[in-house]
């Protein structure tokens, strides 16, 4: 069990030992030892300066790119998206919080006559975690956007960042070692900066990405979206793992998909997630002996083994 502690002035909803499995794209997952999901970012900053220092922290919004294993989460998660976070304009730049869902910001900006987000549609998590892994398809990527984020820090404190402060690339975000920190920062907020667009070209767009999406990906399925980050410019996961003859590679129900071959889908949850770790570890080890190239997940792995 989490250590006790008799907290103060919360308005959100806070568990114990609550199954992840809940709130995993996967369905499958151990359980966090305290589960918080703030009101609002004002109810998340006092929640945070009342844990101990030394918390593990695990913040999660749609599930999406992330497995917990079976022992679970040692320390605390805090769940992020809100069904009733909403974007809005703020001196000409689209404002959206941490737990906001990606589709949902690509809506709000088409709805507002911006261009440039429509890729976000096909992002199947929130702000936050695209910012945290510059999260991209189609030819976009978050940081391309981004104007100017706000983060907050465990002991609760907001701080307005610039774009400039920090580094990214291919699924990759991180502050610049010269940027002042005081320790773990999360991102909190992200102001974009979009060109003036047209609704119905925006909505074309998403509508031929979307189409494109539930073509070639089984989104029917339980999954995580893409397991492995693509090599090399020009190279796909996906296609290494068929040629490596890899897909339908089953594991007590969870799979490689035999639609995309850089999904793995879990029907009905009925995979652990100590079965979908193995078939990522299982597809990593097969693809560099039968290629020499070792693919690299995007799916973050974290918690204790059963």
């Amino acid at each position: 069990m989490a250590e006790t502690i008799n907290f103060q002035g919360l308005r959100g909803e806070l568990k114990h030992d609550e199954p992840m499995s809940k709130y995993l794209t996967w369905r499958a997952g151990g359980p966090a030892r305290r589960f918080f999901a703030p009101a609002d970012l004002e109810d998340l900053s006092v929640f945070l300066s009342q844990l101990p220092p030394d918390e593990p922290l695990l913040f999660v919004g749609l599930g999406s790119n992330l497995l917990v294993r079976e022992g679970g989460w040692p320390g605390t998660v805090v769940l992020t998206y809100a069904a009733a976070q909403r974007p809005r304009l703020e001196e000409g730049l689209l404002y959206a919080e941490a737990g906001v869902a990606c589709p949902r910001v690509a809506h709000f900006a088409a709805d507002n006559n911006l261009g440039g987000a429509e890729f976000l549609t096909g992002i199947p998590g929130t702000v936050g975690g695209a910012l945290a892994m510059n999260a991209g398809c189609y030819g976009g990527e978050t940081w391309d956007i981004v104007e100017r984020v706000v983060t907050i820090n465990r002991r609760g404190q907001l701080r307005r960042r610039a774009k400039e402060e920090f580094e990214y690339g291919y699924r990759h975000c991180e502050l610049k070692t010269d940027a002042s920190s005081d320790g773990d920062e999360w991102f909190a907020s992200a102001h974009f900066r979009l060109p003036e667009g047209d609704e119905q070209e925006s909505r074309a767009i998403m509508k031929a990405l979307l189409s494109k999406r539930r073509a070639t990906q089984p989104l029917q399925l339980p999954n995580c979206g893409s397991v492995f980050r693509n090599p090399a410019e020009g190279k796909s996961a996906a296609k290494l793992i068929q040629l490596s003859g890899l897909k339908r590679t089953e594991r007590n129900g969870a799979r490689v998909s035999e639609k995309h071959a850089n999904f793995i889908v879990n029907p009905g949850g009925a995979g652990s997630a100590a079965d979908i770790e193995w078939l990522i570890l299982h597809v990593q080890q097969v693809v560099e002996e039968e290629t020499r190239v070792r693919l690299v997940p995007e799916v973050k792995i974290v918690g204790e083994p059963k």
